[in-house]
């Protein structure tokens, strides 16, 4: 067992985690969120929407397959810091390159291990994200915050210093930094058919033949305008036979039309949406240019911001591998990835915005579907790596909408949307009501 230094997580509210410390020493503030996936810490470590986050893993075991570079969603590690149950010394996987610690020792992330991560998380389900402090190791800050911590007169001011963190400049602090992914499509076609990672249709089928799959795609030329885009939505847009062109956050509509793009990939990306006021602005004119566009996560928001609509910030959001959301015009429920602390308002989305998927534990938009300009966008990660697979499809419907402008034009949700709390809370509700009822007429006996 590698020799461990004691480390502790403080959330705003004054609660204390003692744990053991791995990875990177010091003493940092980020907000505390969580994560449900059962695999894919790689994936979670390099996707840039964890911005600013101390990212806490319900799943107990992390690392035992170690770190494996190709399968990096941005160039770097974008969390504050990495809170899990237990942490694999060893890994095994041929593919492994290296291991947990001493990739967060590169990275200069704080890790935080051997402390009850369903306790943690039951917290932040009942009260909230909050911010909180990871301190680990013995430096100056360390010892200083650890001091705080342990006088009374004193920890008031080290809460009021945790609370006061707020995520700044987030976009544009991951804005190009994914992966370079220099292959030609050919080839990120036959590196992901290795792993079984190719094109999945709507009907749950895999599409293993290049041919087939680039078909439609073949000559037409997509912009990835990044707001931290996570390197699987460009593969995924390489194996529909696309040309893909990434522009950073910054880029104006002007520029970006000037590419002359068949259609608009919007990315995911950290933060608030309604931050990001200079985007939301190219974004109107863009809306108005009559070119296909495609928005996942952040970029959702985005397009929903541009359109009219407006967001939220939700209690502890939705971040794992396992959310179940309903596709409106089918009725078929999916299982999705998801990233997310903000969501769309249903209420406020304007005429010619159709809710086209929802989430079924709490109804929040997770599509909509845009009858007036040729757009559609996903709360969700259709792109999936390392999975669900379920949403791919998505990717082609966007293939489809560069070829046919008007092919959501008559989209209609004929499902109505599913909340499973209000739904249970009613059902409990009505239960209890009949077996009242039932008391009464028996006068009593059952």
């Amino acid at each position: 067992m590698t020799d461990s230094t004691k480390a502790f997580l403080v959330l705003a509210n004054g609660q204390v985690f003692e744990g053991k410390g791995f990875g990177a020493a010091g003493c940092i503030v980020g907000e505390a969120v969580f994560t449900t996936g059962m695999n894919g810490y790689i994936e979670t470590l390099t996707d840039p929407s964890y911005f600013g986050q101390i990212v806490t893993q319900t799943f107990p075991l992390i690392g035992n397959y170690g770190v494996i570079p190709k399968d990096f969603e941005s160039a770097s590690s974008h969390v504050r810091g990495y809170v899990v149950r237990s942490w694999c010394e060893t890994p095994s996987n041929f593919r492994c390159e290296g291991d947990l610690n001493s990739y967060l020792k590169s990275q200069n992330v704080i890790g935080l291990y051997d402390i009850d991560t369903r306790a943690l998380t039951k917290i932040l389900r009942e009260v909230g994200v909050m911010n909180a402090m990871l301190i680990s190791g013995d430096s100056d800050e360390a010892k200083a915050a650890l001091e705080m911590l342990a006088d009374a007169e004193k920890k008031p001011k080290l809460l009021k210093k945790i609370k006061a963190f707020k995520i700044e400049k987030a976009v544009e602090s991951v804005s190009c930094d994914a992966v370079k992914i220099e292959e030609s499509a050919d080839v990120v076609f036959k590196e992901s058919a290795a792993y079984r990672f190719v094109p999945v249709r709507a009907d749950g089928t895999k599409e293993n033949d290049p041919e087939v799959a680039m078909k439609d795609g073949k000559g037409k030329k997509v912009v990835l305008w990044d707001f931290g885009a996570k390197a699987n939505i460009r593969r995924e847009l390489l194996k529909r036979g696309l040309e893909v062109i990434t522009v950073p956050s910054s880029a104006t509509a002007k520029e970006i039309l000037a590419l002359n793009p068949d259609g608009i990939m919007l990315s995911n990306g950290p933060g608030d949406p309604q931050e990001n006021v200079q985007i939301i602005s190219e974004l109107k004119k863009i809306t108005k240019s009559g070119v296909p566009i495609f928005g996942i996560c952040l970029g959702h928001q985005l397009l929903a911001l541009a359109m009219g609509a407006d967001t939220m910030k939700l209690k502890y959001g939705h971040r794992g591998a396992n959310q179940p959301v309903k596709h409106l015009s089918t009725g078929r429920v999916y299982i999705s990835s998801q990233n997310h602390g903000y969501a769309v308002k249903n209420e406020t989305l304007p005429k010619g915005a159709v809710l086209s998927f929802v989430n079924t534990n709490d109804g929040t938009c997770e599509g909509i579907t845009y009858t007036k300009i040729p757009a559609f966008s996903v709360q969700f990660h259709p792109e999936a790596c390392s999975g669900p697979l379920d949403t791919g499809f998505l990717f082609d419907e966007f293939v489809h909408l560069i070829n046919d402008h008007d092919y959501f034009k008559t989209f209609k949700a004929k499902y109505e949307r599913i909340d499973s709390i209000a739904y249970f809370s009613s059902t409990i509700k009505n239960s209890k009501s009949a077996s009242s009822k039932s008391v009464k007429k028996s006068g009593g006996k059952k």
